[in-house]
């Protein structure tokens, strides 16, 4: 055998070793780095099914059987769709000195993996009607289905398609509890920080250790006709890069008139605590609504008009598809 046969050889060999797939602890090799998912589609009927399901159980105000019967299936649904399921459970005091037994529901999915991404929603719902046009209702709760339903059901979604097939990195879908037991209109008393109890909780005591993420999305009220969603101020303050890639692929996909690259303004919600306290930088996907002169947040927000008929598929697919297609894009 000849030097410049050996030297060939050698070379070979030594090209068959870097190129192995095979990476026992080590960095990720190329073709594990450049490797696509293909973002899935998402199924509004679907989601719209779980918002449904969700309302069925009537009202799901902390303390109550049909807060405890949905929790329970929600949990459940999560464990369906392949989630490692943990309960975080919680005695949290109201403005007005109710103990609220509350749950914070939350599925992981590749939870051995440092790269993270946080989606969360409210599942529970608002025990009045406190801006309702009929002063009659205001101490009457309302079903939520969008101030609640809306965003969990497009969760559950989401976890269904990561079940089929997994994205790049892990995600943490947290559903929070006593997000709406702020102090209704009617009530005299003022007491600060009585919103949004669950996802405070669990942003001083997260249900990992020295929890961290890339990022953190919230879905709140994503199901109107014809909503509208403009860029909140928090998200801008604390997460405005994520809010950017957020909108930039919603107008990519073709959901421009959904999303409004325009700014609202600050809004006290469960993404508040997420970024002040556990400080992962995170976005309010929200519902605004400037022409509605009863409320920014549409014509029946905390009205007993928040149901199914207020529902639209469309809403649904335009934010669950947006969602879908950052957290596969992520690498």
């Amino acid at each position: 055998m000849n030097i410049k046969m050996s030297l060939l050889l050698a070379i070979l060999l030594m090209f068959s070793i870097t190129s192995c797939k095979t990476n026992k602890g080590g960095s990720p090799t190329v073709e594990e780095e450049t490797r696509t998912v293909p973002v899935p589609e998402f199924n509004a009927d679907s989601a719209c099914n779980y918002v449904q399901a969700q309302v069925d159980f009537g009202y799901r105000i902390p303390n109550t059987k049909e807060h405890v019967a949905c929790g329970e299936y929600l949990a459940a649904k999560l464990e369906q769709f392949g989630a490692t399921v943990t309960n975080q459970y919680a005695d949290l005091v109201a403005y007005n000195g109710t103990i609220l037994k509350a749950r914070n529901i939350i599925g992981s999915y590749n939870p051995d993996s440092k790269k993270r991404i946080l989606l969360f929603a409210h599942w529970d719902t608002r025990p009045w009607a406190d801006n309702d046009p009929n002063e009659k209702n205001h101490r009457t709760p309302i079903l939520g289905a969008n101030d609640g339903a809306s965003g969990v059901g497009v969760l559950l979604e989401i976890a269904r398609q990561i079940q089929q097939e997994a994205p790049a990195l892990g995600i943490d879908i947290i559903l929070f509890d006593a997000e709406d037991y702020g102090i209704p209109q009617f009530e005299t008393v003022y007491k600060k920080n009585s919103w949004c109890l669950g996802s405070e909780y669990w942003a001083r005591y997260p249900h990992v250790p020295n929890y961290n993420a890339r990022f953190g999305i919230l879905l709140d009220m994503v199901g109107g006709k014809e909503a509208t969603f403009y860029k909140e101020g928090y998200s801008e303050q604390y997460a405005k890069s994520v809010n950017k890639k957020v909108w930039n692929k919603a107008k990519e996909l073709g959901f421009g008139n959904y999303f409004i690259t325009d700014k609202q303004g600050y809004i006290t919600d469960d993404h508040v605590p997420v970024n002040q306290i556990a400080r992962i930088p995170s976005i309010d996907i929200i519902s605004y609504d400037p022409d509605c002169e009863l409320s920014n947040f549409g014509c029946f927000w905390h009205t007993v008009d928040d149901t199914m008929d207020n529902i639209d598929k469309n809403t649904l697919k335009a934010v669950g598809q947006t969602v879908l297609a950052v957290i596969y894009n992520e690498k």
